[in-house]
């Protein structure tokens, strides 16, 4: 080789190996940048963090951040210039000055622009460092023998929406200067939004959550010295690592993470916190608030507040009434309770005793008194004071008073700690409120009437019950007789009911008794419109909590289609449908009484705004898993084999646990075992939910409660109605959309902004695929039930290419267009089916 070549060679290898090491570091001195221009990044020296622009969301907008290296999707802990975005066509780079500030310039048509800057200057010699705890650290260091160095800047100090180890969450409480998360805007504009979380300014050891700067939002509860706040039931986080530091007139804490292991505390733009820990991928293992009992102050002063689903569960203290009945009446429980029996010492009496809570997160505004070692000595201390209203002694936190209202009192579901709540004595001897003495009174004078005259009017109207329904004289319970196709449908969708002698039981109500149980179906118990009727929450005389479902006279359901749902949901038994109690037919009424389920319908949730924030991913697919495992019990596993034909997000109800039950069978059929399909000359169901087949031709199969459930699923990954699609890029509906941005490798911008940070991507991709496929226009092209559940839950699953949609473009101004798509991209069926002709 020619010396020249040789030496040209040996220059180009060491300025290729430069610029490796140079893409790879983790300082920046003076003169030195990072730009959007080359994509160049600082990585920290064991590649924990990277510092470098990035763009969240769907938004464009450039943003100078440090999030941690490799991990995909980006996770950020620091954003520089949150407030002042860089535009999508500028160009921008940070640079260390040889001043010594560091700034953020952006390079546009206008020239250059300062957009964010540390405002630091120093004759020293500076660096940039970012360290493997994901500190940026602005370092100004000596030239001379002793080396010493200051920081004069550290992101710590600028802290966003997360919190991670070696960060501070504190106050200074000489100046007040406090050191605090401030929440997204929005998932995609990382700008300060409603929500702050710090340390009680007012001195207490509480975390709390403000909205809109000064309106508490949440509260942990006071911290117990050794491992965890009072106020969160739920501890292994705090049981390592997590403490409180009092240094001078700082005040802070911070925590250590154990086993070195990567996690972070993130405070969500609509004023959820969250926790993660890093397992492959970032997994969400604590969150609050997500129910309502959660938020501060859910039953307003003095008012307990108990899980109820997601939703809260109201009541007044003993010894305490609403302050506005109406309001109280109406779920409105701002205002709270207040005293209606005043306390003893009050009236220069004595006398006072205690009502114990259990199990409760403290409230708020407590009183720490010191030098109290026992619980018996705080109830005296409490005793010995009238303006006491209550006391509580916790071991490591001591005892504590509260002087006034009692504000944000929370019923946990397990744990907890015991409140005791002043009252006079008069409470103490099982005596109430007057009014409830007197209407102990009046009630039982109408307990009797009421049954005097239900036997009377039993006695007259048995033999027309008996008319149109077989009441057992031994067990009070309804049988249903289906002799005939007058009577319910074709004797062969019936089978195997003939073989168990046509019959089954179930309770029978009286009209009566659930208008009572409804408040005579009064418009404050209304829980919403289901198929063929409204449905309202009860409460029977034991106590149960039931939904009624009231049958329009003017609904189109008739006997046919109510004796549908009842023998259905009667027979049909699984953890994901809805369990029917009993029904009532009397006169021209037609009831359904169903278990209450708290959490309500899942287009309640899901379509709201506010509260689709709560149904995090790992919620969603539960919820997925479980329709689907309801679907194939109708489908293969029950006695009965049952289409639904009606499945959307209204008739999918959801417990107190947040799990799935199926409901509202008034539109479904029975077929028999070998039957794959059936033909109607009475389409019913929901437009965007119905199969292309069964919208246009009535025919209805197993495949179509596939079709959907698949629109179902993308619902739930949207967060979005089906119908809101309507328009958008010409699309018809969520089916067309949804396939183009799959078709173009973009499917991740379907998923919910609210979900998108947290979820698993891998694992919501494969749910839009599989939606795809259980969309297709053809019904043979669609996977049946259980291969859709081996699907969605396998990590791995080989998924095939789902097919164009055919009906989801508006104006298909080329016949010839649309048929050459359909030759294309639609198989033939090559499946026989036995097609019953339409009544």
């Amino acid at each position: 080789m020619h010396p020249f070549s040789f030496a040209l060679f040996l220059s180009v290898i060491s300025c290729l190996c430069f610029l490796s090491l140079g893409a790879t570091t983790d300082t920046l001195n003076p003169g030195q940048s990072i730009s959007t221009i080359d994509g160049s990044t600082l990585v920290s020296e064991n590649g924990v963090f990277e510092l470098g622009f990035f763009t969240p969301g769907n938004s464009s907008n450039w943003y100078v951040a440090i999030w941690y290296h490799d991990i995909s999707p980006v996770a950020t802990i620091w954003i520089g210039n949150r407030e002042n975005p860089i535009p999508p066509n500028s160009s921008a780079s940070l640079t260390l000055t040889n001043s010594g500030n560091l700034e953020l310039v952006a390079g546009g048509a206008n020239g250059n622009v300062t957009i964010w800057a540390t405002n630091t200057s120093s004759l020293k010699s500076t660096t940039l460092t970012l360290s493997d705890e994901g500190n940026l650290i602005l370092n100004a260091t000596n030239s001379d023998a002793s080396g010493d160095s200051k920081v004069l800047w550290q992101s710590f100090d600028h802290m966003i929406d997360t919190f991670i180890q070696g960060m501070h969450v504190g106050i200074n409480t000489k100046t007040g200067e406090r050191q605090i998360l401030t929440s997204w805007r929005s998932p995609d504009d990382p700008a300060p939004g409603n929500f702050t979380m710090g340390l009680d300014p007012n001195g207490s050891t509480q975390l709390f959550i403000w909205k809109n700067g000064t309106i508490p939002y949440w509260r942990s509860g006071e911290w117990n010295g050794a491992s965890n706040f009072i106020g969160i039931p739920w501890r292994p986080l705090y049981s390592k690592g997590f403490y409180l530091v009092t240094e001078g007139n700082e005040k802070y804490y911070t925590y250590t993470a154990a086993n070195n292991s990567l996690s972070r505390f993130v405070l969500h733009w609509n004023g959820v916190e969250s926790i993660y820990l890093f397992k492959e991928a970032w997994d969400e293992f604590w969150h609050e608030p997500v129910k309502q009992c959660e938020v501060y102050g859910a039953c307003g002063p003095n008012g307990l507040c108990k899980n109820n689903g997601v939703l809260a569960s109201c009541s007044c203290l003993d010894g305490f009434e609403p302050k506005s009945d109406k309001e109280w009446k109406a779920g409105i429980w701002s205002g709270g309770c207040v005293r209606w029996a005043a306390l003893e010492c009050q009236q220069n009496k004595s006398g006072d005793g205690y009502k114990t809570i259990p199990g409760t997160k403290l409230p708020d505004h407590a009183v720490r008194v010191q030098n109290i070692g026992t619980s018996d000595t705080c109830r005296s201390y409490c005793s010995n004071n009238c303006s006491c209203n209550a006391y509580a002694f916790v071991q490591t936190v001591g005892c504590m008073l509260w002087n006034g209202d009692l504000i944000d009192l929370y019923h946990f579901d397990a744990d907890g700690y015991d409140l005791f709540v002043k009252v006079p004595t008069s409470l103490l001897d099982s005596n109430h409120h007057p009014a409830i003495i007197a209407g102990t009174v009046s009630a039982a004078s109408v307990l009797i009437l009421v049954a005097s005259a239900f036997l009377w009017w039993k006695f007259i109207h048995r033999s027309k019950v008996k008319d149109s329904l077989n009441i057992s004289s031994k067990s009070q319970q309804l049988s249903l007789d289906f002799p005939s196709r007058q009577d319910f449908s074709s004797p062969s969708h019936f089978a195997y009911e003939s073989e168990e002698g046509q019959k089954f039981e179930l309770p029978l109500f009286t009209f009566d008794c659930l208008a009572i149980a409804t408040n005579n179906f009064g418009s404050s118990n209304k829980l919403g419109e289901g198929g063929f009727g409204l449905v309202y929450k009860g409460k029977l005389q034991s106590g149960e909590e039931i939904a009624v479902k009231r049958l329009s006279t003017t609904s189109g359901q008739g006997i046919e289609e109510f004796k549908t749902e009842v023998i259905l949901i009667a027979k049909l038994q699984h953890r994901n449908l809805v369990r029917l109690l009993g029904c009532c037919i009397q006169g021209g009424e037609k009831l359904l009484v169903y278990e209450y389920l708290p959490n309500k319908s899942l287009d309640a949730s899901l379509f709201d705004s506010l509260k689709r924030g709560l149904l995090n991913w790992k919620t969603r697919f539960n919820i997925i898993e479980g329709i689907a495992r309801g679907i194939l019990y109708l489908h293969r596993d029950s006695r009965l084999r049952v289409v639904h034909r009606d499945l959307k997000a209204s008739n999918i109800l959801l417990d107190k646990d947040m799990e799935p039950k199926i409901s509202d069978f008034g539109m479904a059929r029975i077929f028999g075992g070998d039957q794959n399909e059936e033909n109607t000359n009475r389409v019913v169901g929901t437009l965007g939910y119905m199969s292309p087949e069964y919208a246009m031709e009535g025919i209805f199969s197993v495949k179509s409660d596939v079709y959907s459930f698949g629109i179902l699923l993308l619902e739930i990954i949207t967060g979005e109605r089906n119908s809101s699609f309507h328009n958008k890029d010409d699309f018809l509906n969520i089916v067309g959309y949804a396939y183009k941005l799959w078709y173009e490798d973009r499917a991740s911008e379907l998923i919910d902004p609210t979900i998108k940070e947290t979820c698993s991507i891998p694992e919501v991709l494969r749910c839009i695929q599989v939606a795809l496929l259980c969309v297709q226009d053809l019904a043979c092209d669609r996977p049946e039930i259980p291969l859709v559940i081996k699907m969605i839950t396998s990590d791995n699953p080989r998924l095939p290419i789902p097919r164009w949609p055919t009906y989801t473009l508006q104006g298909y101004s080329s016949q010839e267009s649309a048929m050459k798509g359909r030759d294309e991209l639609h198989s033939v069926c090559d499946v026989t089916v036995t097609r019953l002709q339409g009544r």
